[in-house]
Order: C-alpha cells, then structure tokens, then sequence
C-alpha cells in the first residue's frame, strides 16, 4: 500500500467530484469513480455542520481513492460516528484501514470527541475487519433502513 492520506473535503473538492468544476490540487480519480452522487451531495451538506473538522478524502499517490469523516458534528457527549468509502477499484488495498487509523488520530485532536461510533452490516465482513483492526470493539446491534441489523462498533478515546 502506498502512503495514504486524509485531505480535509471542501466545497470545491464535492463541486469537482459532481462534474461542476475543474480538479482542485492536482487530484485525479480512478476509473469507475469514488461514489455515488448522492453521496457527495449528502457529504458536501454535512461540511458545514461540522464545523471545518471532521470530513476528509482519502488520497493515495494524488488520486482520490476514498471518502472518510464524522457523518454529523460530535454529540454533547462526545460521541461521534464515522463513515467510510473506498472507490471499487482501489478496495483491497489497505486504504480504508489506513484511512480509518487516520481519523482516529485526528478525532483525538479534536477535544469535542470522546468516542467514535460506527455501524456495518451484519454480512460486511471486509468493513467489520477494518474496524477490529482499528482497535474498534463489537458494542451492539443497530438498525439501518437500507442494511437491515447492523453490528454498532467503539472505539473509547479517552475516559470522562
């Protein structure tokens, strides 16, 4: 796996992913895409809510390869969960555990997170490995209007 790293998203990033602008920094796609629209319209969205912290691309070698972040601002508590993508073409290779370890150091920069959440599918077995492999323990079931039963997953970053 080459070096991966999280590039904080910005308006241009999901206006130049939507086909509305050119590349901003030199940044390519791999064939077949990051996403689905939809996706980066509900990411470009959330930006502001999040308060300048907390949405990223994952970057690997100039070429976007993923989406990461917090899917809402932090919780009062302190909690917050995360969501992550990785294009088709680029899955296999690391980089959504790479990304994952990432945004868990970045949440433990941001003093308004005390845990990361994050939900897979019962039958996503490659997402529940990068979890575990993140120090990330099974916490319960949820329940997600497209996926059916999902496995809900912590990660404890520092004690209240």
């Amino acid at each position: 796996m080459s070096g991966v790293t999280l590039l904080p998203s910005t308006d241009a990033h999901f206006a130049w992913l939507l086909g509305e602008a050119e590349a901003p920094d030199g940044l390519r796609i791999p064939p077949g895409g990051v996403d689905q629209p939809w996706v980066y319209r509900w990411r470009r969205r959330v930006l502001p809510k999040l308060g300048g912290r907390g949405g990223w691309l994952v970057v690997a070698d100039g070429e976007v390869v993923g989406l990461c972040g917090y899917k809402e601002a932090p919780s009062a508590d302190g909690n917050v969960e995360i969501g992550y993508a990785v294009a088709p073409q680029r899955r296999r290779l690391g980089h959504a555990t790479r990304a994952v370890a990432l945004t868990i150091a970045a949440a433990r920069l941001d003093e308004r997170v005390s845990a990361i959440v994050a939900e897979t599918a019962l039958a996503n077995l490659p997402s529940q490995r990068v979890l575990a492999a993140n120090g990330f323990t099974d916490a319960g079931r949820g329940q997600d209007d497209d996926e059916g039963e999902t496995i809900v997953w912590r990660l404890e970053l520092r004690r209240r």
